[in-house]
């Protein structure tokens, strides 16, 4: 299969309040996210994408722009709505230091698969729902550009997060283990017999190597040679 770049969008004005922004609309890049978002697409830039996919709310937009503009080539550029921000439905719009008051918060950090936001999304449905798209893209850019295809997919933190523990093979009670910074790069390969997490939650670092493709042999017994930069 295909190799995904996983890229949270860059930091927000709502981030830096300490607001759930969720689906709301008008939240976009600070300047701060910008840079940040202009640092990962520079990153970026040594690998030919063939494609980028996007969340449709307006800071992943953003962030998928300045990736596509450090592209030499022309990759497509999609939106995916299953991408899209977690419905936290009364939740959104309020102060993360006064959700931290709710009941519901304990759910949220300790038994996400059971937590249904009140007017909203499950946090269950949440996965399911971006797991299969990205999986739905990643089989269709290995279809057309062949096994060696690597692209990315801008999305939010949540987003990313649950999509890891899929890989990993955790169970979504424990994706809060799991890290996902401002404008971050993960990075997943679906191979035949199982997905393979490169990487997850980096800020910094050559991703030059990713322009080689990425084999699909079994897992090197004690971990092999790994790769290294043109």
């Amino acid at each position: 299969m295909a190799t995904v770049i996983l890229v949270r969008h860059g930091r927000t004005t709502a981030n830096a309040a300490g607001l759930l922004a969720g689906r709301a609309a008008g939240v976009s890049l600070d300047q701060i996210g910008c840079g940040q978002a202009a640092f990962t697409g520079d990153r970026l830039a040594v690998v030919p994408l063939a494609g980028v996919v996007s969340s449709p709310l307006e800071r992943c937009q953003q962030t998928a722009q300045f990736i596509l503009e450090r592209q030499a080539g022309n990759p497509s550029a999609l939106d995916e709505p299953d991408l899209t921000e977690c419905d936290y439905g009364q939740w959104q719009g309020r102060m993360l230091s006064d959700l931290a008051t709710e009941d519901l918060w304990a759910a949220v950090q300790s038994q996400p698969s059971a937590v249904v936001f009140p007017g909203g999304e499950s946090m269950a449905a949440m996965q399911a729902r971006s797991v299969a798209a990205i999986r739905r893209h990643d089989a269709a850019f290995e279809a057309e550009y062949g096994p060696g295809a690597v692209w990315a997919a801008v999305s939010h933190g949540d987003i990313i997060k649950s999509i890891l523990a899929d890989a990993l093979g955790m169970h979504l009670d424990l994706f809060q283990r799991i890290n996902v910074g401002p404008a971050s790069v993960s990075i997943v390969h679906y191979g035949a017999l199982r997905p393979s997490v490169l990487a997850t939650n980096t800020d910094a670092g050559d991703l030059s190597w990713l322009s080689k493709g990425i084999k699909t042999n079994d897992a090197p017994v004690g971990g092999g040679a790994g790769h290294t930069a043109q």
